[in-house]
């Protein structure tokens, strides 16, 4: 099973390259960033991740994770760059598309794409996004975005975005485009990955709840007439322990990322080394 690292940088954060080359040192295999533009600060959302539905303190404060990824590639030359997720409603897939491609470009194809519809409604507002249809929206922006990296003149016609023929380089590195890895467990979610995407990224799971999830995305994928070898499964945000991450790898995940708890000091250098002796040796 491959092994990536997610971590969430802010303003107090060490140097992501310091970060990101230890990591590749160690033998991880992916580096993955989380997104939120902006968090407003009168919200009735509530926050799953949290017993209060709050939200935390630690999301007030998030780099934006394309700038950081690209320094991640300036230091690294095999860790591959994830966004984990990026909320694709609250962006134009014209400028996505572009800055998507340049970065998988410069960095030698080592793009993965992971994406999300969004949870929190007055974000998604804010940022022009139609939260009602949020996932509908995704689904023809990243329809949008194929069209980009994949042909010379470029147009896309839909309800969400709509423009004529445009040229748009470079091209990504990877063929025919970066994979696409759908984040959550919405209803749906299963059909989108197999309809549109490459490949399934649930938080907060089991290893129960992956296994069926295998099987579904099999089942359908053989229905569609589409390889289910295709559609790779990536458990996100695991803690460090090697039985976990083995059952989750029997269940049929091919990925699983383990989260660095901090990146406020040079201890989370002492923490990578620690994980990695969990759960790559």
């Amino acid at each position: 099973m491959k092994i990536g690292v997610n971590m969430t940088l802010s303003s107090q954060s060490i140097d992501v390259a310091v970060l990101a080359h230890k990591a590749e040192s160690l033998g991880f295999e992916s580096l993955w960033l989380p997104e939120h533009p902006i968090i407003p600060v009168q919200v009735t959302t509530r926050y799953q991740g949290s017993p209060d539905g709050a939200i935390p303190p630690s999301m007030r404060d998030i780099a934006d994770p394309f700038v950081a990824l690209a320094r991640v590639s300036a230091v690294t030359t095999t860790l591959k760059l994830g966004t984990g997720i990026c909320l694709v409603p609250e962006r134009n897939p014209l400028l996505l598309a572009k800055e998507i491609a340049t970065l998988d470009h410069f960095s030698n194809g080592r793009f993965l794409f992971g994406i999300g519809a969004g949870w929190l409604q007055e974000e998604t507002e804010i940022m022009g996004g139609d939260f009602a249809h949020r996932w509908s929206q995704t689904r023809e922006a990243i329809l949008a975005m194929k069209e980009l990296w994949t042909k010379e003149e470029a147009e896309y016609h839909g309800t969400f975005y709509d423009f004529p023929p445009v040229r748009s380089f470079p091209k990504p590195s990877q063929q025919p485009h970066p994979p696409v890895l759908l984040g959550g467990s919405a209803r749906n979610v299963l059909q989108r990955v197999v309809a549109w995407g490459d490949g399934w990224l649930p938080i907060r799971v089991t290893p129960e709840e992956v296994k069926m999830g295998r099987a579904t995305l099999d089942a359908l994928a053989a229905a569609a007439g589409r390889d289910p070898s295709t559609i790779d499964i990536t458990i996100f945000g695991q803690a460090s322990k090697r039985d976990t991450l083995q059952r989750f790898a029997e269940a049929g995940a091919s990925r699983a990322i383990v989260r660095l708890s901090t990146t406020l000091s040079d201890a989370a250098l002492t923490e990578l080394e620690q994980m990695a002796a969990q759960v790559l040796s």
